[in-house]
């Protein structure tokens, strides 16, 4: 059985509020729980006036409180931004709150552009070969081998899953070196999907905490009662997508009735790539997309992505994949 998992970007929707984007958060951690999800995961994202989960930890802070039983975690925590120190304090801390619940995936972007990450006090300049001598230090306060010279605390002993993240090659090498399990941002960047998916596995080194390779692919899922409906729901993740990429990000717009159709060659090209890895559409449909990657891939897990403006719809949707997912496994 391919394990489903939720990435939720805590989208902030136009005419709507952090402190509604968060309420709803934590109710649809919840509703993942119930639906059998494995993992509820937010990312850092930093001067997005769409996204409200820049203060990872926080945020998983209040999920935990809205759950029990799902893991929850960063997918990711951009490490460029931190000291391995202080993220290693934080998810210790969501650890001894939270316990044997914590998952932390790390990715070598800033998460920001440069303007932004000149503003987290990030140097602009930061050596190539930091991020994997960070992921080792990360390590070692976790295990408290007293390697570094310092104790984590909270963070010694913490059981918390580490995971790497990426979006091509690069990632795959590390993590497989690592003997850590691997994550492809495939519901936004699927270009080096099946070559990252390739090396990973190939080249995987079984480690104290993994015997063998786990991956862990994006796919955005737009699930409705039709198609007519899906489409429309995707429309309001398609205009942000593409006000994202053309300079001008926003927050989550509600949806448009042919949106697609009235996108231009430039609009459609982006959406028709961005977008390569999604489901749009109703149970059949949905269920033929997620079928047909999964066979391609051969992934162990599926992390869904699914920015839907409309909180009841979203949560609709979740539970037709939830559905396809369980009528998929057994049938397999």
């Amino acid at each position: 059985m391919t394990a489903y998992s939720l990435l939720d970007l805590v989208p902030v929707v136009e005419g709507g509020s952090v402190a509604q984007a968060l309420r709803n958060a934590g109710d649809l951690a919840a509703h993942a729980e119930s639906l059998g999800f494995s993992r509820y995961w937010t990312a850092e994202h930093h001067g997005m006036t769409g996204i409200a989960s820049a203060a990872t930890s926080v945020v998983l802070a209040h999920i935990g409180q809205a759950t029990s039983t799902i893991r929850i975690g960063a997918g990711g925590i951009m490490l460029p931004n931190h000291a391995p120190l202080a993220i290693a304090e934080q998810f210790g801390t969501l650890d001894a709150l939270f316990p044997g619940r914590i998952d932390l995936g790390l990715g070598r972007a800033p998460g920001s552009d440069q303007i932004v990450a000149r503003a987290m006090r990030r140097s602009l300049n930061t050596d190539p070969n930091a991020f994997p001598n960070d992921v080792v230090e990360l390590q070692s306060y976790f295990a408290g081998d007293g390697q570094t010279g310092v104790r984590a605390t909270p963070g010694a002993g913490a059981d918390v899953s580490l995971w790497i993240l990426g979006s091509s090659t690069y990632g795959a090498q590390l993590a497989a070196m690592l003997g850590l399990p691997y994550a492809f941002a495939s519901h936004f960047a699927p270009d080096a999907l099946m070559s990252a998916i390739d090396i990973y596995r190939r080249t995987f080194r079984p480690s104290a905490v993994l015997a063998k390779p786990h991956v862990m692919a994006g796919f955005n899922v737009f699930a409705a009662d039709t198609d007519a409906e899906g489409a429309l729901i995707a429309s309001s993740q398609e205009q942000a997508f593409v006000a994202l990429r053309t300079g001008n990000p926003r927050q989550l717009p509600p949806p448009v009735e042919g949106y697609r159709e009235s996108l231009g060659p430039q609009g459609g090209a982006i959406l028709d790539h961005v977008l390569s890895c999604s489901a749009v559409g109703g149970p059949a449909k949905v269920a033929r997309e997620i079928a047909a990657f999964v066979a391609r891939t051969g992934v162990d897990e599926l992390m869904i992505a699914s920015s839907i403006y409309d909180h009841a719809a979203r949560k609709r949707s979740l539970s037709i994949t939830a559905d396809v997912l369980r009528n998929h496994a057994m049938a397999a």
